[in-house]
């Protein structure tokens, strides 16, 4: 892009965030089917399949029948790391990202039209202005001062080893910046959990579009870096193939992460801002550098952040859980003591932080609340799966159950394309993955 250009670009972008508003005083009005039945399928407690290996890189099937996904441990540098994810995924790398990209056009296409609400209103005034591959480059532009140069050497190698191109890659991972997206979680330990030393209990529910792409390539990628430490410690990040930004994941040292993107704010968020760390890079840092919540927070404070959300972090070490009210302008962080927003439809419970959806999302977070109350001090995973996520319909497109004193994390996914039974991830088959076992996975032999 010319520098004219560019100038005139961030010139509208800059008029664009200087008219744009808050939500104040809308909430969402969606609520759980009341006839909502418990999700009675056992969970899988079968042991990963190994498949392959290339050097810096080992592949596992976990689960079994239509419930099975990947797990893809990399090892070495982040360009290694990537190349390894690319060769050992192949095709089913390079078809994620095209079917993603593919995705983009279509949803922008009817979003512009306005059939569908999932991208930002600024965002669609930027492709209508320059197009697509422009408006992402300029959101790259604005995100990249900020974020750590690891990321873009994982996504050169990942493209070298899979065979797509880095610049697609790179615009993919912008998709959590510019959409709309539902979800829940809580956090519940000391008295609200079954576990005798008060151990915590995580929840991390996306509820997003189920008929995307993201739905045929569930993942979990499971990281290894130089035992040096200069890159961090190990850390899973739960999601999709090829996917190296974080929504989902556990790490080595008893970290866990939550998320929700908020729709429906109140005027405690402040402003949003383009310029900074995306939310998906600066979950990832988390799981991947910090080693305690204090760490944690203090990264989230320190950060130059951009749109609004909630966050969860779970440290198990501690046993503690801090919900997130995050936004350019603030974060504000909440226990059971403090929880907002105070309505009757979100009553503050013992040792429990928790949302249903969305910030103001009374049809939900009421029935979340119930839940957590009917079952509290009695609280685990298999509760968790079969009386509280399908009874409150949270987590369509993937769900992780966090048990951080077992060190255990149950995952499940929507139903894929070619795929039956239940469509949404919340009434399907979850898989136990025994951490312990994934972070202590050898390097191949041919590791470089």
């Amino acid at each position: 892009m010319a520098m004219r250009g560019l100038v005139s670009y961030w010139s509208v972008v800059a008029s664009c965030l200087a008219v744009a508003s808050v939500c104040n005083g809308a909430e969402c009005h969606g609520k759980p089917n009341p006839n909502a039945k418990p999700n009675n399928n056992p969970i899988d407690v079968s042991e990963p399949v190994f498949v392959k290996s290339v050097p810096n890189g080992k592949l596992f099937t976990v689960g079994s029948g239509e419930d099975m996904f990947h797990v893809v441990h990399v090892y070495g540098d982040p360009y290694h790391m990537g190349y390894a994810h690319g060769q050992l995924m192949g095709s089913t790398a390079k078809n994620f990202m095209d079917d993603v990209w593919q995705y983009m056009e279509d949803q922008i296409e009817q979003a512009i039209n306005q059939t569908v609400p999932y991208f930002h209103d600024w965002f669609l005034k930027d492709v209508a202005n320059f197009g697509l591959d422009a408006a992402l480059d300029a959101e790259i532009l604005a995100t990249d001062a900020f974020s750590g140069s690891y990321f873009a050497e994982e996504m050169k190698g990942l493209a070298a080893g899979c065979g797509s191109e880095f610049k697609k890659i790179q615009r993919i991972h912008m998709i959590g910046e510019l959409t709309k997206g539902d979800c829940s979680m809580f956090g519940a330990w000391g008295r609200a959990t079954a576990s005798t030393n008060g151990g915590l209990l995580q929840l991390r529910a996306l509820d997003w579009n189920v008929d995307g792409p993201f739905k045929n390539y569930p993942q979990v990628t499971v990281y290894h870096p130089p035992a040096d430490g200069s890159l961090g410690h190990a850390f899973a990040n739960i999601g999709w193939t090829g996917w190296v930004g974080s929504i989902t994941g556990f790490s080595s040292v008893d970290m866990a992460m939550s998320e929700i993107g908020v729709t429906y704010p109140d005027d405690t968020f402040g402003k949003d801002s383009r310029f900074g760390v995306p939310f998906t890079y600066i979950i990832r840092d988390i799981l991947q550098f910090d080693k305690t919540l204090e760490h944690a927070m203090q990264r989230i404070n320190g950060s130059r952040r951009t749109c609004s959300l909630l966050l969860g972090i779970g440290d198990g070490k501690i046993n503690q859980f801090r919900g997130v009210e995050y936004s350019a302008s603030v974060a504000n962080f909440f226990t059971d003591t403090n929880l907002e927003p105070t309505a009757t439809w979100h009553p503050r419970i013992n040792d429990t932080v928790y949302w249903g959806m969305d910030w103001l999302c009374p049809g939900y977070s009421q029935v979340l609340a119930e839940r957590l109350q009917t079952f509290h001090g009695k609280l685990t995973s298999e509760v968790t799966i079969h009386q509280i996520l399908p009874v409150v319909q949270t987590g369509d497109l993937h769900v992780a159950v966090y048990d951080l004193a077992k060190r255990e994390v149950y995952v499940a996914n929507a139903r894929g394309g070619q795929e039956t039974g239940p469509q949404y991830a919340y009434d399907r088959t979850f898989v136990r993955l025994d951490m312990e076992t994934l972070f202590s996975e050898k390097a191949p032999t041919t590791s470089i």
